[in-house]
């Protein structure tokens, strides 16, 4: 490959990884990038895990064997199969080498040392390969992981400087994943409450807009439990916000726990005192039992007065919802019916009958009840029935 067409691989690598718009679409961009770019027949990107002592692979490209899975849940290796690796992080790193690839071949000769042999090459003998060429990559100035990309038997052997690009290749792929590290992390700032650690309403907002449209297309079941944490005026006024913000702290790793009880539910505080559990594909009465366990847990909670939580499920007697502005506005309703009568259980929108006075109160034209919150007013949705 001439200097032309490496420059252009060079910059086809960081193209797609600067496409991509999620971990998984960087790492695999970056593993297909280098894969062709070296005329590879399979690639790889690892990461190091230092406190566990392994490699733990993210994306495997290319002619995968079968025992290789496009993005394994639990493909990882100690690094002490791999004394390449060890040498590089204790020895070379660690006296100021620089961050240099190095091939391997199934002979296992590229060491220089007769009868070398490890883990690595055992590998590429398993698996049908003829070689390898491995290039740290290093972010933040500290060892990240590795970018390895892998020929067939039969056809030349990586050289020199083949080792040479991949380490340029490696250098690349770490600044795409230093990107996408710090859009993750503005993702992740944007969309979670810095108190609690749980969701935030913005999230909320999205999530649900999504489930709706899921329902619309698919009928996919939505539940919403939306809850009033009581007591917490009369926590900060009475011993100060520093033990009021305890309290949300500790009611949000409740609401943690009972939204675990549905499989990807979104817990979430709204603002305030007010927090929600949106599930998607749960059947109702899993989500009225996980609301019940979240009362009877947050009555227990030493400084607060338990809460007032309502639910409304898509599959209950609610009629059509259209827009995720009407499931919020039942959960609501069943919210503030919950508060009103001090019930110490889920209030449930659609369960008493043809005229269900938390339906009657939701749908009820904005004159007769304005919302309370006013950021629902702004969910994207249409009518209201």
């Amino acid at each position: 490959m001439g200097e032309d067409e490496r420059l252009a691989a060079v910059v086809a690598l960081a193209q797609g990884m600067a496409a991509a718009h999620t971990p998984r679409e960087s790492w695999r961009a970056a593993a297909l990038g280098a894969c062709r770019a070296l005329d590879g027949s399979f690639a790889a990107l690892s990461v190091w895990e230092r406190e566990l002592g392994r490699l733990r692979v993210l994306v495997n490209v290319g002619e995968r064997a079968p025992d290789e899975e496009e993005f394994p849940d639990g493909e990882a290796y100690p690094v002490h199969q791999f004394p390449e690796i060890t040498e590089f992080l204790h020895e070379r790193w660690a006296l100021g080498g620089g961050p240099n690839a190095w091939v391997e071949t199934a002979e296992g000769l590229a060491a220089g040392r007769p009868g070398y042999t490890h883990q690595r090459v055992a590998a590429l003998r398993r698996r049908g390969r003829g070689c390898c060429v491995v290039a740290p990559i290093v972010l933040n100035g500290r060892a990240w992981g590795e970018l390895y990309v892998a020929r067939a038997l039969g056809v030349p052997v990586f050289g020199r400087s083949d080792a040479d690009f991949a380490t340029v290749l490696a250098a690349v792929a770490a600044a795409g994943i230093a990107q996408t590290e710090q859009v993750e992390e503005a993702r992740r700032l944007a969309y979670t409450d810095a108190l609690t650690g749980l969701a935030n309403r913005r999230a909320v907002d999205v999530r649900l807009d999504e489930a709706i449209e899921r329902h619309r297309q698919e009928g996919v079941a939505v539940g919403l439990v939306v809850c009033d944490l009581n007591g917490l005026k009369r926590v900060n006024d009475t011993q100060g916000h520093a033990v009021g913000d305890r309290l949300l702290e500790r009611f949000g790793s409740v609401l943690s726990l009972c939204g675990a009880m549905l499989p990807g539910a979104l817990a979430a505080r709204l603002g305030g005192d007010e927090f929600c559990l949106l599930a998607v594909g749960a059947p109702a009465d899993e989500v009225v039992k996980a609301a019940d366990e979240l009362c009877r847990r947050a009555a227990e909670l030493e400084l607060g007065e338990g809460v007032a939580c309502g639910v409304a499920c898509t599959e209950d007697a609610i009629g059509p919802v259209r827009s995720a502005r009407r499931l919020f506005r039942l959960a609501d309703a069943a919210q503030y019916r919950a508060k009103a009568v001090r019930a110490d259980k889920p209030v449930v929108a659609g369960r008493e009958g043809p005229d269900d006075p938390v339906v009657r109160l939701a749908d009820a034209p904005p004159p007769a009840r304005a919302e309370r919150r006013s950021f629902r007013g702004r969910l994207p949705g249409g009518e209201a029935g």
